[in-house]
């Protein structure tokens, strides 16, 4: 049976390693070229993916989301100079995403919680990370729309373009 969360998490791993392999193939210049839209470069969107996905790991891993949050604030203010340093951080990441992942036996488990932009409530960690990889989603759009403001193609990252890339038995 499918887990459902997780393939959406593996999902979110290719997609973003997909959009910085294609960001990789355009000039360096293109990461801190400004453009008037969601973020105002690339790197401003990628580092967001990045603090946001860094802080809701740590809520994951047991740290409370105000402090996740604040944690994270650095990180989304931390401008790169390469998308290798983009994609090395992300890599990272990842990693410890899946081993958090191999590691539970009850993603339909519940925590508490605290928002400080929407409140207490109790969320299934399976919702946060569905949540993580839709943000993504979300932000990697912004990316190709910039991408296009900027003159170049964006690639398709897609998730159905993800199940014809993936080995049946991967997913």
């Amino acid at each position: 049976m499918t887990n459902h969360p997780v393939e959406m998490f593996n999902y979110h791993i290719w997609a973003n390693q997909t959009i910085l392999g294609r960001i990789k193939e355009i000039s360096p210049s293109v990461l801190n070229q400004e453009v008037n839209s969601s973020f105002p470069t690339i790197a401003h969107a990628l580092s967001h993916i990045y603090a946001v996905d860094t802080m809701w790991y740590l809520v994951l891993t047991g740290t409370g989301m105000p402090e996740a949050f604040q944690k994270s604030i650095p990180l989304n203010m931390s401008i790169l100079n390469s998308v290798d340093e983009y994609a090395n951080l992300f890599a990272q990441l990842s990693e410890q995403y899946k081993e958090w992942l191999q590691n539970q036996t009850d993603l339909e488990q519940t925590i508490l919680l605290d928002n400080p932009f929407a409140g207490i409530r109790q969320t299934r960690l399976s919702e946060i990370v569905l949540h993580t990889a839709n943000h993504g989603t979300y932000h990697r759009g912004n990316i190709s729309t910039m991408l296009r403001q900027l003159g170049h193609a964006s690639t398709m990252n897609d998730y159905s373009l993800f199940w014809y890339q993936m080995p049946a038995e991967a997913i």
